[in-house]
């Protein structure tokens, strides 16, 4: 427990002053709540004694001062320090998306979606209601347990020592059953994680279950693991109930041996009748710890087994991160230039000591098959990924000495794969660019050949598009997108196969709109027609990671490798079309 703590006490120095104020209140509650029995017995003894009655009325005056002052203490204690684990949620909440979107692509290849939405709600309220609730009741309940104990013994050294002799019993049944909560949580959350996988994947693939026809399959499979985590939590269930019973069975024999002693001891004299009160009445401020400390042992252990999930996420590093020595760019031009680069990938080399240079305003072109390493080395050039060898340089500065959030100011990125967010047409066009105008976002969807799809929305550029787009077809996503990076007004613009969901008379119209944002700007350009690299400056064919052909459209149709075939390919399927 004490470790999962270590490892968020910047949260909780954060807040230090605050505690500080909770903890004294804490304080304040518990002395008088301790201070309340002693009032007991001395009005106890008034009465017994033949005291007065005054005496007894001064007493119960005392008593119900101490017990308003302990619900003020009580409520402000409670105020200060729940809201505290409030505020530390709050900001480990913001830390923890904070560092999600500093991670490069490269963790959420390997990691679930779900397991990440499991470990950002769940598992972060496991975390403060230990730092809320389990903090502050571990804190009352050893205070409450010391200050009642110290009054026993200070009184009858003999009595109070039966009294605690469960507790050894106590902290060898908190020790093993904490550990077997620990353990059975840890599972529990591992299993919620998978849920949350299979939810996310099948609302996500939501189209390919029904056009697969697998509902029942896949009710199935989530019927099982719903079966197994309820099975875990039973598990867990039976432990904790296994523990309560123990530890107020605990509770139940030593009243049973001290309503023994202490009554023998009233009997002979030993001791008053306002004493032994007393004795009971600490017996009673003394269940609620003992029992307490089985539900905060339950907080703590579950908190703990969160917390590690959490530090898994925290403590990755960005592979891709901005370096000690940034190197500024400025006044960039967009020369481009890949040195002896190799990128390696688990299963195997994607691009292989490629050698290339794109002067500043350039369109260059790549072709070739899929999996040749197209996509790969466009990648590059954001930072998306870092070469396993070699050096990529924009105008002359290597990209690994750069900043990535600086040199992405830079870049206009269509990827392979589109993705817009749940949010109208017009927000999607202007992500990434502050204070774009209504003007300013027509004109690019103007340009990318969208503004007849919009102009026939109901409600035009303040269409919601839903989840991922789902609403537009792969088309219009395609140049939702490219408007977006066109917005940028990029030095350097990379469209990666982003032509390749619309029809060829909508992709000419495109070309020719581009034509005009492309002239000034370096342009990357990967497609699998002919049609729409002809018109680039360079045109490279890639083939299992090495350039094999480079030259304009005419060098390439002459040398008659891949690029001639693809062309004679491509112009005799627009052939047959026509027929």
């Amino acid at each position: 427990m004490w470790k999962s703590l270590a490892s968020i006490r910047k949260y909780i120095w954060r807040y230090r002053w605050g505690m500080a104020l909770g903890l004294l209140c804490l304080v304040a509650k518990d002395l008088a709540q301790a201070a309340q029995p002693l009032m007991i017995r001395g009005s106890v003894d008034a009465l017994t004694k033949s005291l007065g009655s005054g005496m007894a009325v001064r007493y119960a005056a005392y008593l119900i001062a101490l017990s308003l002052l302990k619900g003020v203490f009580q409520y402000w204690m409670r105020v200060i320090l729940i809201g505290i684990s409030r505020d530390i949620e709050f900001d480990l909440r913001n830390d923890l998306f904070g560092h999600l979107v500093q991670l490069a692509p490269d963790y959420y290849h390997r990691t679930r979606t779900g397991d990440i939405m499991a470990r950002s709600t769940n598992d972060l309220n496991a975390v403060r209601m230990m730092l809320g609730p389990g903090v502050m009741y571990w804190a009352e309940t050893s205070l409450t347990f010391i200050l009642a104990v110290t009054i026993m013994v200070s009184f009858d050294w003999r009595l109070a020592l039966l009294s605690i002799v469960p507790a050894p019993a106590v902290s060898l049944a908190v020790i093993y059953f904490g550990r077997l909560i620990h353990d059975r949580f840890e599972r529990i959350q591992a299993m919620f994680s998978d849920i949350s996988s299979r939810v996310q994947e099948n609302l996500s693939g939501v189209r390919m279950v029904r056009a697969f026809a697998q509902e029942k399959a896949e009710l199935r499979r989530f019927e099982e693991l719903n079966r197994q985590y309820i099975g875990q939590n039973l598990k867990l269930v039976l432990i904790q109930g296994l523990f309560s019973p123990l530890l107020e069975a605990l509770i139940g024999f030593t009243f049973l041996v001290v309503l023994w002693a202490g009554g023998r001891q009233v009997l002979l004299g030993r001791i008053t009748l306002g004493s032994f009160v007393m004795f009971n009445t600490y017996m009673g401020m003394l269940v609620w710890p003992m029992i307490a400390l089985g539900w905060v042992i339950n907080l703590m252990q579950r908190g703990s087994a969160s917390l590690d999930r959490i530090n898994h996420i925290l403590f990755e590093k960005p592979t891709i991160a901005a370096p000690a020595g940034v190197l500024p760019l400025a006044n960039v031009r967009g020369e481009i230039e890949f040195r002896n680069v190799s990128v390696e990938y688990g299963s195997g080399r994607a691009l292989d000591e490629v050698n290339l240079r794109i002067p500043a305003g350039f369109t260059v072109a790549v072709v070739g098959h899929t999996g040749s390493g197209k996509t790969t080395l466009v990648n590059l050039i954001p930072r998306l990924l870092d070469p396993t060898e070699g050096v990529c340089l924009l105008d002359g500065v290597d990209l690994r000495e750069a900043d990535p959030q600086d040199l992405r100011r830079y870049i206009g990125f269509v990827p392979q794969e589109t993705f817009l967010f749940s949010a109208t047409i017009a927000e999607n066009i202007a992500l990434g660019t502050d204070n774009a105008t209504p003007e300013e976002i027509r004109r690019a969807a103007e340009l990318a050949g969208l503004t007849e799809d919009i102009e026939g929305f109901p409600q035009g550029y303040d269409t919601m598009v839903g989840e991922r787009g789902i609403t537009l077809s792969g088309g219009q996503k395609q140049r939702t997108a490219i408007a977006r990076a066109i917005l940028r007004d990029p030095k350097i613009l990379i469209l990666d196969d982003a032509l390749s969901s619309v029809d060829t008379l909508t992709e000419e119209r495109i070309l020719t709109h581009l034509a005009g944002v492309m002239r000034g700007r370096t342009v990357i350009l990967i497609s699998h027609r002919v049609s729409t690299v002809r018109q680039a400056d360079r045109i490279i064919v890639l083939e299992k990671g090495r350039i094999v052909e480079e030259g304009t459209h005419a060098e390439l149709l002459e040398s008659g490798g891949y690029y001639a075939e693809l062309s004679q390919k491509q112009m005799l399927e627009e052939e047959l079309e026509a027929i």
